[in-house]
């Protein structure tokens, strides 16, 4: 970004992934700078201050998935404000403060911790609410909660991050949350055949590709290439699998469902709408049963493996940026979905830079006073509203801002 080249166009996929709000004011300087040189630059963000900096703003939706892929809006973001579209509309919004945040009744302790650059840490997590970790990029958040605080507390900490989920490349959600096995049990029962004839890892898969959908021809002296099959044109299934249906549609076509849809398909069915039910809380109606889990943003794989979770009680969750990639009316769905957490009975534990995730929380603890070796230290801790009227860190200069 700090390039003094000419005449090119710079695409940045995110850039503000990760980035507590300073750098990100930062960073939308550089981006101005490549700009005021001479070149083009393509920016695909969700973060409000890079959008607001843009000269033009392309409007992508309405939603995901296969309700998304049209142009919704083209012009100045003043103008995308008043468009009235989903991003215009949640860009005009401002999250307010809780207005009742829980209070702490029991905390667990952390001491001595001086992983990495935390200096002589001691700290105590509150439980039974949402409490958020903030702090500028390389203070030592992820150093505190999940080099010591998880580690400490392993028997009740689920770690939830954005690391590739780990299943072979065959993985999809349903195999992932494990109701595959459901569909399988319904096509069988309906149409009177074994359950495995409905597997592509069994006798249902396709006898020229091995149910993997492509083929990887070698070739002498090249890199090998992969290249759909064409004995089922990637379906990864055989013609005798396909040819048995369920309430009108195969195997096949139930797999391409997104989760929103097969929820109401299989209304009948207690296990499938109890799977279902967990992609539809946790904001993913769109993601469809069969997608290759290895297909799925960061942000995606995070709420997959909390859609595994949901049901369980008494847990802390740890969470490192839930909100990665996500668009600003989908930071509203996860805060809700957060909340319902803590309400279940659990502690949630959020490392996270949107303020509005800040402003939703009902503990906060900042980690600085900055980066590298001049963070590693507690500077804040109580409820949002008490680091607004008097945090003295850099957080809490931008969360003022913000309201």
């Amino acid at each position: 970004m700090g390039s003094s080249l000419t005449g090119l166009t710079y695409i940045f996929d995110e850039p503000s992934t990760g980035m507590h709000p300073r750098d990100v004011h930062r960073m939308t300087r550089l981006l101005q700078s490549l700009r005021d040189k001479g070149n083009t630059v393509l920016v695909v963000e969700h973060d409000k201050d890079v959008i607001s900096i843009a000269d033009e703003v392309i409007d992508v939706g309405p939603l995901a998935g296969k309700h998304g892929g049209e142009i919704l809006f083209q012009g100045s973001y003043e103008a995308l404000l008043r468009s009235g579209t989903r991003t215009g509309n949640a860009l005009k919004q401002s999250t307010p403060l809780k207005a009742a945040p829980r209070a702490p009744k029991a905390f667990l302790p952390v001491r001595g911790a001086c992983v990495h650059n935390l200096k002589n840490v001691s700290v105590d997590i509150p439980l039974n609410v949402l409490t958020v970790v903030t702090g500028v990029a390389g203070s030592g958040k992820s150093s505190l909660i999940r080099d010591v605080f998880a580690r400490q507390y392993a028997d009740r900490v689920v770690l939830v991050d954005q690391s590739p989920v780990t299943a072979t490349g065959r993985s999809t959600p349903a195999t992932f949350l494990g109701f595959f096995d459901e569909i399988r049990k319904v096509m069988a029962a309906e149409n009177g055949v074994d359950a495995s004839l409905f597997s592509f890892n069994s006798k249902g898969g396709c006898p020229g590709c091995g149910g993997r959908g492509q083929s990887v021809p070698q070739r002498v002296f090249m890199d090998p290439g992969t290249t759909v099959c064409e004995a089922c044109e990637g379906q990864r299934y055989s013609s005798e699998a396909l040819a048995y249906r369920y309430h009108g549609k195969n195997i096949v076509e139930i797999l391409a469902m997104p989760a929103g849809e097969a929820y109401e398909f299989f209304k009948e069915n207690k296990k499938l709408r109890k799977a279902l039910g967990a992609m539809l809380e946790v904001g993913l109606p769109y993601l469809s049963l069969g997608q290759p889990l290895s297909t799925l943003s960061g942000g995606e794989r995070q709420r997959v493996k909390l859609a595994k979770d949901l049901d369980k009680k008494g847990n802390i969750y740890v969470l490192d940026e839930p909100t990665t990639g996500l668009h600003a009316s989908d930071v509203q769905t996860v805060m809700e979905l957060l909340d319902s957490l803590v309400d279940r009975g659990n502690t949630v534990l959020v490392i996270e830079h949107n303020l509005d995730v800040m402003k939703r929380a009902d503990w906060l603890i900042d980690v600085g006073p900055d980066g590298g070796t001049a963070g590693g230290q507690i500077v804040f801790t109580g409820t949002p509203g008490e680091m607004a009227e008097r945090g003295a860190t850099i957080t809490a200069e931008y969360l003022r801002k913000a309201l």
